[in-house]
């Protein structure tokens, strides 16, 4: 499906509103930046929750795997209340087993660069009365979901799903192309938020202390000042800046900063 804008709708003046907003986040305030955006869409077409995720083609996946070798690397939900949080949990360890559900390899069937999706346009009518439905819906108090799909490369893409609510109506095709139409202006935000976590440019994953010391001279903050607002050593700081940048096969600030500002390949 290739989304359109209706320029005649009231809604796309906040469209507008929230590319320019993404826009004035610091490099520092990613997470920020993707709660925005997530708590924005969820407005925009009267969802309950999002989730967000990346996904990756694994190296060498398995010669019948029927996901074609594409598993989750990042996943974050707008409201992680327990149930959902439990809910995606169980779905992530599935897709490591032989119990994968149709609905997950159509998630990933097709090598179109964009797609959205009416959860009951894409599945047939059987699959609303089957377990997969019933517990990773219902029982959370779901009813429909619209995704969105965006390739980044042939090896990555970015997944959103917005959820309704058992007493909502059903999501429209309005409603899917308005996720689109904003979704696909924003493929510069996606890579921001992959290289914030050193994906995409990075030889290896960063840890958790890595990237909060990689927001930080992103955000243009001296090693002396991460170590004080990280609260650790100047020592271990400069250690981890030393790895950021081994990383990312950088050798100073600029040219990391050169890499977010998508100035080198």
């Amino acid at each position: 499906m290739h989304p359109s804008a209706d320029l005649t709708d009231p809604r796309g003046d906040d469209v507008y509103a929230l590319w320019d907003r993404l826009a004035e986040f610091s490099a520092g305030d990613g997470d920020a930046a993707l709660t925005h955006l997530l708590t924005a869409l969820c407005a925009m077409v009267a969802a309950q929750n999002a989730l967000w995720a990346v996904t990756v083609r694994l190296p060498s996946p398995a010669p019948k795997d029927p996901l074609l070798g594409w598993r989750p690397r990042l996943v974050r939900l707008l409201h992680p209340v327990p149930a959902m949080a439990a809910s995606v949990q169980e779905q992530f360890d599935t897709l490591w087993s032989s119990d994968v559900d149709l609905s997950q390899i159509l998630a990933v069937s097709g090598d179109e660069p964009f797609r959205t999706r009416l959860l009951f346009s894409a599945l047939p009518p059987e699959w609303f009365e089957g377990a997969h439905y019933r517990r990773h819906y219902l029982d959370v108090g779901h009813a429909d979901s619209i995704s969105v799909r965006c390739a980044i490369n042939d090896d990555v893409r970015i997944h959103l799903f917005v959820f309704r609510d058992i007493q909502a109506p059903r999501f429209s095709e309005r409603d899917s192309n308005l996720l689109g139409f904003v979704m696909r202006g924003l493929r510069w935000f996606y890579r921001q938020q992959l290289l914030s976590h050193g994906l995409l440019i990075a030889n290896a994953p960063l840890t958790s202390a890595e990237r909060k010391v990689l927001l930080g001279l992103l955000d243009g903050h001296t090693e002396k000042q991460i170590a004080q607002k990280l609260d650790q050593s100047p020592n271990t700081t400069h250690f981890h800046v030393k790895s950021i940048y081994a990383k990312f096969n950088v050798r100073n600030r600029s040219t990391l900063a050169a890499l977010w500002l998508g100035k080198l390949r």
